[in-house]
């Protein structure tokens, strides 16, 4: 231990911590910060309580306790102890403790004032988890408002040291240590992005077993991914120990992955961003990077979490590379280009910008913070993922209308979990069943515990048959969880009923907007009271249900696959969840038959339970609902000719922008007691000449008249809608007698002509020039055709008659 880089700027660390009681250590991977630093601050003066020593991760936190403990020739829970949440080791004698982020949060909450803690060391902070950045804005208010003797270090390898100096204080020390310069070889491998992920990493570790002699560390996105790439790998190398390591690994595996093995084969170990940091993997010499990520994003609209698989960024790669050169040289194999190196996002996205922030939005109301954004942030929570946190705790009853904390809230608050599962739990504790309620709590949150398929119910059953140690700890975890829900709920004098109900029907009441219906004549696909789809494998035996509640899914939009769930039964949700079921009359526009439906729904949330005819739908409902599609569909209501005619006539009042802008006011009451659009054209014409004024509606008759009467006394309307408007459509014979073209305004009038059978026969703008020129051939063929009527000459001269000629003679004498 005595050759760790961080020993030489040591006194200037604690220097930083005895002075200003704060201070930023920034030290290379294999300087030593994680085992060095905290067992040298238990001889200074300052330091009489215990030192808390955060990590990221459940492995590295054990990991990093155990190393410590070795090094001081100890166990772990003597002088270094570590808590977890499925492994904990302490003793009274313990002054080191290395905790995850999300208990030191519990920490700080149950007691801000953080009694008999000497000092916080911040690990590898530039991983910028919720509960890191958190856990140190609440120390350090600690340290401002109640505990000015509290010591904070924040370490990292990668980090912007001034930013985070400048939010521990002005004057807070930056300390830098330059590691060990071990040689580190860069191979840049290159991107094939037709290939899969896990054949690219079985290809590249190849190449990296053939070309190195050390044990080779391989990082990847994900647990699915390390399975599809070890499955490759043993078919190749089957002598060879293959070794996974993440989350979801039992603490005995990853133990095995950290340290040499113990036949003294080579070994390669298939990790996620778990190994990037905090833990020293012995005889590792040889990186293979996929140069991928994969980080929880939290989608505001839907409300649910989604894994995403994005580029690691410049400084995850730099931690990764790291791993092979901190016990000697190291080669580094990368799947990109390195031209396309510098095009990689320097730092990863802090999670405080993309996570669901209900949990610490429910921490902070339950420790009294009106506004989180006065707290000292690194970066500020977006003031939209805020409130969507405040909705969601509304709905879940943890916040009263006016935001503040209720007494379930509360109780919601003491639970060391996501709100939504806290809730669940004292559900449970409610109805005398929190054990049940607390083993499928944490069922949604370990996802491999009890099998690996999406219904949780039977994952329950199973973990409840399995007597392997890990299984063990999960139901002594689960079992301490319920007490404390008991506790809770017999403090708040809550009555407790006893029913023996469903233990899905907890997750139902802790996630209503997720309960989801299958979707008619669908074996696939689910819609939620949210309002979300959901699609589920027709093969899964969850999708044998017609009703279930979702725990979890992936993926974006309406094709969010559902990963767990459990089945509903619908009396259950009739009963117990009979409070959020609300009739509704609804209004619809049917397209197809163009009218208003109208009817009452019993609704829970987005989802129709039943559905049936409205008696007595609000007639005002459905005026407004016409007089929309009247809008949209208005060349349909409005007589064509009328708005042509205020076009012509220049009336603003009448054009189809002013209409629609006063639909409300002239439409409305055509409208009433209807169901559809369908109204008189007549009607509405009469309608809107009527609401002009005496000025408008003289000018209107004087520049675009209605109708042309005839010298015979007929009346024909003028049509304006045309590209020859404005034109009229005339018998030749009514027109006899007049020699002069008629006009609207100074516009001669187009008149179409026709014989007494209505056919076309000409249309002119100069009637005199047609009865001098083309009326003779006209009034040859016209002859032929009806020799009935009168086709003289002269027709200018005559009188006008539509009557035959005998008609006409009889009237004549």
């Amino acid at each position: 231990m005595t050759d760790l880089p961080v020993l030489a700027v040591l006194d200037d660390v604690l220097a930083a911590l005895r002075g200003t009681g704060a201070g930023v250590l920034i030290a290379p991977p294999g300087a030593g910060k994680t085992t060095a630093v905290a067992p040298a601050l238990l001889d200074q003066e300052w330091c009489s309580g215990t030192i808390l020593l955060t990590s990221p991760r459940r492995v590295a936190a054990r990991a990093a306790a155990e190393r410590m403990a070795e090094l001081i020739g100890e166990k772990p829970g003597q002088t270094v102890g570590y808590m977890t949440r499925l492994d904990s080791k302490l003793s009274a004698q313990t002054r080191i403790v290395v905790m995850t982020e999300a208990i030191l949060v519990n920490r700080l909450l149950d007691d801000p004032e953080l009694s008999g803690i000497s000092a916080i060391l911040f690990d590898e902070a530039h991983e910028r988890h919720l509960d890191s950045d958190l856990a140190l804005a609440l120390a350090l208010e600690t340290r401002m408002v109640l505990r000015e003797d509290l010591r904070v270090l924040v370490m990292s390898a990668t980090i912007d040291g001034g930013r985070f100096g400048r939010l521990l204080g002005e004057d807070a020390p930056v300390v830098e240590s330059v590691g060990k310069a071990y040689p580190l070889e860069m191979r840049w491998l290159g991107s094939s992005p037709a290939a899969r992920t896990e054949d690219a990493m079985c290809q590249a570790i190849m190449t990296a077993w053939r070309e190195t002699d050390r044990d080779i560390l391989a990082f990847l996105p994900g647990v699915r991914e390390i399975e599809r790439t070890r499955e490759r790998l043993v078919d190749r190398l089957s002598d060879v120990p293959i070794l996974p390591l993440h989350g979801q690994v039992d603490p005995a595996a990853q133990r095995e992955a950290i340290r040499l093995d113990r036949d003294g084969r080579r070994r390669i170990v298939l990790a996620t961003s778990i190994a990037e940091s905090s833990i020293t993997l012995d005889g590792v010499g040889v990186v293979v990077d996929s140069g991928l990520s994969r980080h929880a994003e939290f989608d505001k609209a839907a409300g649910t979490t989604h894994l995403v698989t994005r580029r690691a960024s410049q400084a995850s790669a730099a931690q990764r590379a790291g791993r092979a050169a901190r016990q000697g040289p190291g080669i580094a194999y990368r799947l990109w280009e390195e031209h396309g190196h510098a095009g990689r996002p320097a730092f990863d996205e802090p999670e405080i910008v993309t996570a669901d922030l209900a949990g610490l939005s429910l921490a902070l109301a339950s420790r009294g913070t009106g506004d989180p954004t006065q707290l000292p942030w690194l970066d500020l929570p977006p003031a939209s993922s805020l409130d969507a946190a405040r909705r969601q705790l509304t709905s879940l009853e943890a916040l009263d209308s006016a935001g503040k904390i209720t007494a379930f809230g509360k109780a919601m608050a003491a639970m060391p979990m996501d709100p939504a599962q806290a809730a669940m739990v004292l559900h449970g504790s409610r109805a005398g069943q929190s054990d049940r309620a607390a083993q499928i709590a944490l069922l949604v949150q370990e996802r491999r515990l009890g099998g690996a398929e999406e219904d949780l119910i039977a994952r329950l059953h199973r973990w409840d048959a399995d007597r392997g140690s890990r299984a063990a700890a999960s139901r002594k975890l689960a079992a301490g969880w319920a007490r404390r829900a008991d506790k809770l709920v017999a403090e708040q004098a809550a009555e407790v009923r006893g029913d023996a109900i469903s233990p899905a029907l907890f997750l139902a009441l802790a996630r209503p907007d997720f309960i989801a219906r299958r979707r008619p004549n669908s074996q696939s696909e689910w819609i939620s009271a949210g309002g979300r789809g959901f699609v589920i494998d027709p093969t899964s035996p969850l999708a044998r249900n017609e009703w279930i509640v979702i725990a979890d899914a992936q993926g974006r939009a309406s094709g969010s696959v559902v990963t767990s769930g459990a089945a509903l039964e619908r009396d259950d949700i009739e009963r117990h969840l009979a409070h959020r079921i609300q009739s509704q009359s609804i209004l619809r526009w049917n397209a197809r038959e163009e009218r208003v439906e109208a009817r009452v729904e019993r609704r829970l949330g987005e989802i129709v339970i039943a559905s049936g005819p409205d008696p007595s739908p609000n007639t005002g409902d459905i005026v407004d609902i016409l007089v929309d599609k009247a809008v949209e569909k208005m060349s349909i209501v409005l007589p064509d000719n009328l708005l042509a005619r205020a076009r012509y006539a220049e009336i603003d009042a009448l054009t189809p922008e002013k209409l629609r802008d006063t639909a409300r006011f002239w439409l409305a009451p055509f409208l009433e007691g209807r169901r559809d659009i369908g109204l008189p054209q007549g009607q509405i014409a009469d309608a809107l000449l009527n609401s002009l004024d005496w000025e408008q509606r003289k000018r209107m008759d004087n520049a675009a008249p209605k109708e042309f009467v005839s010298p015979a006394g007929t009346h024909h309307a003028i049509d304006y809608t045309g590209e020859d408007a404005p034109c009229v459509e005339v018998r030749v014979q009514a027109l006899f007698g007049l020699d002069r073209h008629p006009k609207v305004g100074s516009t001669p009038l187009l008149i179409k002509l026709t014989s007494p059978a209505g056919r076309p026969v000409q249309a002119t703008r100069d009637l005199p020039g047609f009865w001098r020129g083309s009326w003779a051939d006209v009034r040859k063929e016209m002859k032929g055709r009806y020799p009935k009527h009168r086709w003289p000459e002269e027709p200018w001269t005559e009188r006008p008659s539509l009557k035959t000629k005998n008609a006409f003679s009889r009237e004549a004498s």
